[in-house]
């Protein structure tokens, strides 16, 4: 396999990887929206945080990862973000907090940014 071709095929699995975050984080958006709605039996409820709330475990440990190949400063900054969807998450879920559009924009604006 030449170095050109090996480079293709890196490329295409980050592609793919974008692509698998993207439907993840849009699975989640469509939960968090039925939330809002109020279309959500309280069991939906709970298990559409919790979605999330993993979703965002995932990018952060993967991202806390030393061979993650993003910027340090843009992983920091992710990370950051991620900490805040995780805590917000849990303050809907405990009936805390009833804000539910915050995290549906911040999902969307890291989801549109893939």
């Amino acid at each position: 396999m030449t170095f050109e071709a090996y480079e293709a095929v890196v490329d295409d699995s980050g592609y793919e990887a974008r692509g698998r975050e993207r439907q993840a984080l849009s699975l989640g958006i469509d939960r968090l929206e039925r939330l809002q709605k109020g279309r959500a039996s309280f069991e939906d409820q709970v298990q559409s945080l919790l979605y999330v709330r993993r979703l965002w475990t995932i990018f952060i440990e993967d991202l806390a990862h030393p061979e993650n190949g993003l910027p340090e400063k843009l992983r920091a900054d992710i990370i950051s973000i991620g900490l805040w969807v995780v805590k917000e998450a849990d303050r809907l879920r405990e009936e805390k907090s009833n804000d539910v559009m915050q995290l549906i924009e911040i999902n969307r604006m890291i989801r549109d940014a893939l």
